[in-house]
């Protein structure tokens, strides 16, 4: 079906075409009918299946032409990352229709979005710390807003922006549009559907909290403390071109880009406590080439709208079973294929049970190939046969002792005795 089927006119679907896009995806031929109609919207989607042009699109054609210098439209997004590429596919596809987007979010001056707000402005999208921050200074006026998006809200209530989002409800219009976009369901999430949207139109174009079926997953499970060199391995071996790479923390993310630089792997860091120019050189160098490995805290990876990534790493699994969901749907976007490995240490295994339990499947738990340890590795009372290679870097089969079992089977036996010593 083509997007002028749906019922966007000319110069919407010509600025669509443009971008490469001549059919629409599931979620958008659901979805974009129900918008131009005026109906609330509840939908579910994995990321990558085409949400925001699902909502974009329909936005642009009801807003029809400029109008005052209050915003018309709102789109909340819970990363500055999100946020800037819902307002670049804004800017996109609306080229031929002279619509006003401005885009503001924390971590960078409030003076240049202060200007754009002065200026006017038919589409707004925002991060909800920075729109409340700029609203209670009354240099902001959601008095206007016809249509909320809360684009991605099972991360905004993760990240705890409920009470910033309920001020700014309180802001708006009692009559207006509203449409809810979320990969997962919670009960957070049930409350706020019940509270905001209005006999919404029910889009799911995947079971709930499923992942993208054409993702190849892989576990390899294995110490801790080998996981750098493990990666390090895939990454070298593999040849990859690019690989994005989940860590738990801000601190653990940037001491895994050293690491991988010092294995001669060009790598950089993504998170929050980067700077808004740090985090877009450092996607820009990922998506042109200039660097291999994006390590990403959970936070940060949202919104990231990184074409044909072939590859994802969970280093570290999550705490929050969900968000495993989406931080392997950042491959196999648009139509397209990836793989995904987790690296599981013993003490990992109980969220690895979750996410499981989530998933309804096991997953598959691969043979850890060979590959070198490069730290210096104390000596051990007794030394299994078989676990150091001729010139000293240990295979990942071997081990020190009590310490590590050989087990370069399927995860099993090996897993099991690293994790005992625990």
């Amino acid at each position: 079906m083509s997007f002028t089927d749906l019922g966007l006119k000319p110069e919407l679907s010509r600025a669509v075409a443009e971008k490469g896009y001549h059919t629409a995806t599931p979620i958008q031929r659901e979805a974009i009918p129900a918008v131009l109609a005026g109906r609330d919207v509840l939908a579910a989607a994995q990321t990558g299946t085409g949400k925001t042009a699902a909502f974009v699109l329909p936005i642009l054609q009801n807003l029809s032409a400029p109008e005052g210098h209050a915003p018309r439209a709102l789109v909340l997004t819970p990363t500055r990352e999100l946020a800037a590429q819902v307002a670049a596919s804004a800017e996109d596809y609306g080229r031929f229709v002279k619509l006003r987007t401005v885009v503001i979010f924390g971590g960078v001056s409030e003076r240049p979005q202060i200007e754009a707000l002065r200026r006017g402005c038919d589409l707004l999208v925002a991060t909800p710390g920075r729109l409340l921050d700029l609203a209670q200074q009354r240099l902001l006026d959601l008095s206007h807003v016809k249509v909320l998006v809360l684009d991605e809200a099972d991360r905004m209530l993760d990240m705890g922006f409920i009470h910033a989002i309920r001020q700014i409800l309180k802001m708006l219009p009692a009559r207006r549009q509203n449409l809810l976009f979320s990969a997962t369901y919670s009960e957070d999430i049930r409350r706020l559907t019940e509270r905001l949207l209005v006999d919404p139109v029910k889009v799911e174009v995947a079971p709930r909290n499923a992942t993208a079926e054409r993702i190849e997953q892989h576990v390899f499970q294995l110490p801790k403390d080998h996981k750098r060199h493990l990666l390090a391995h895939l990454i070298k071996d593999g040849q990859w071109p690019q690989v994005l790479v989940f860590t738990r923390t801000k601190h653990g993310a940037n001491r895994l880009t050293q690491q991988l630089e010092g294995a001669g792997i060009r790598a950089a860091a993504i998170h929050g406590n980067k700077s808004q120019g740090a985090r877009v050189r450092a996607l820009a160098d990922f998506k042109d080439g200039r660097i291999t490995a994006l390590i990403a805290t959970e936070v940060a990876a949202r919104g990231l709208d990184i074409k044909e990534l072939p590859y994802v790493v969970n280093y570290e699994l999550p705490n929050v079973p969900e968000d495993y969901v989406h931080r392997i749907g950042r491959t196999a976007r648009a139509g397209g294929s990836g793989v995904a490995f987790s690296l599981v240490a013993p003490d990992e295994a109980p969220l690895l049970k979750d996410i499981e339990k989530l998933l309804k499947r096991s997953l598959p738990v691969s043979a850890l190939p060979k590959f070198p340890i490069s730290a210096p590795v104390a000596p051990a009372a007794a030394e299994p046969a078989g676990g150091v290679h001729r010139h000293g870097h240990r295979a990942p089969g071997g081990g020190h002792g009590k310490r590590r079992g050989g087990g370069r089977g399927h995860g099993g036996h090996g897993f099991a005795r690293a994790r005992r010593s625990v």
